[in-house]
């Protein structure tokens, strides 16, 4: 979970006869490769999301989730954030807002969007958060060079159009002004990870993160009990949210953080724009969701960006 340097490696190697080339190579293949393994794995969320959308209440979907994933990370995270209390209590603010932004907040506002959006619109509009993440680090001084720019600006013309309904508007619908804030949220969390203290431990982030937001969701998953009751835990209620807390909560988020410790949010975010495809195929054949044309226009778009801005990965 800790940045890498390329100078540190290059000082440990003088003198042993291996040189420090190979490493930036293999971290970028590992940091794409773990990006990929979490857009796919988070891509069936988007499908879960909307086939409980009628069954488990929005706050309730995100609450049980985070019970989940803290039952799946315990056995091996518990004592590494145990043995990190000190450090956890020195950076208690950047914990707080990182478990606001993507534990809290993020799967609510998705599971929100749910209630009257498809889950291929809801993947669609998820992948305008790598824009923002590439804003933050330009912000940042990072340089982004004009093909990965290029690339992000088309993909994101494709997430507006699909907002649209096919044609250049801003009468949004309400599940999609939901899904836009949800990936806001994403989007900063992940530039947040970006600066996560160098003595925090990956696990015993995870951990001290989920145990936050999940305490974050308590008081609302109170009222919710109260205004709209529990659901009821079923098969088919009960299998998607243990898929969404270990897969889609414990494994993706724990790859998607060493992502972008290896190659940064703007990197990640650009293989993150592969997700409206696998969550188009899966709510097709999950949930029987037919892809109209415009959609289709608007993945082309998406995916041209994502080739153009691919380029950019080698040289930057």
């Amino acid at each position: 979970m800790t940045r890498t340097s390329s100078a540190p490696d290059a000082d440990r190697t003088k003198g042993k006869g291996v040189g420090p080339g190979p490493r930036p190579r293999l971290g970028l293949g590992l940091g794409v490769a773990l990006a990929v393994v979490a857009t796919v794995v988070w891509s069936g969320s988007f499908v879960t999301s909307r086939a409980l959308h009628d069954s488990v209440p929005p706050v309730q979907q995100a609450f049980w989730r985070w019970i989940v994933a803290l039952a799946a990370l315990a056995s091996f995270a518990a004592r590494a954030a145990w043995r990190q209390r000190h450090v956890l209590r020195r950076h208690l603010g950047f914990l707080l807002l990182a478990s606001l932004l993507g534990i809290a907040a993020y799967n609510t506002l998705v599971n929100q969007a749910a209630l009257s959006t498809s889950a291929g619109t809801m993947g669609m509009i998820m992948a305008a958060s790598p824009v923002l993440m590439a804003v933050y680090e330009r912000v940042g001084g990072v340089r982004l060079g004009v093909r990965r720019i290029a690339g992000m600006l088309i993909a994101c013309a494709g997430v507006l159009l699909l907002m649209g309904g096919g044609r250049p508007s801003l009468d949004f619908g309400a599940g999609d002004l939901w899904m836009a804030g949800a990936a806001a949220c994403f989007a900063s969390y992940s530039a947040l990870l970006r600066h996560k203290p160098r003595e925090l431990a990956g696990l015993a982030f995870l951990f001290a993160a989920f145990v936050l937001g999940t305490a974050m969701l308590l008081p609302a998953y109170a009222v919710s009990l109260a205004v709209q009751g529990p659901f009821d835990p079923t098969p088919s209620t009960v299998g998607p949210i243990l898929y969404i807390g270990v897969f889609s909560s414990a494994l993706a988020f724990f790859a998607w953080s060493r992502a972008i410790a290896l190659i940064g949010a703007a990197r990640a975010g650009a293989g993150y724009y592969l997700q409206p495809v696998c969550v188009v195929a899966l709510s097709y054949v999950v949930l029987g969701e037919a892809t109209s044309p415009a959609q289709l226009l608007c993945m082309v778009l998406i995916l041209g960006g994502v080739v153009l801005g691919a380029g950019q990965w080698q040289a930057a």
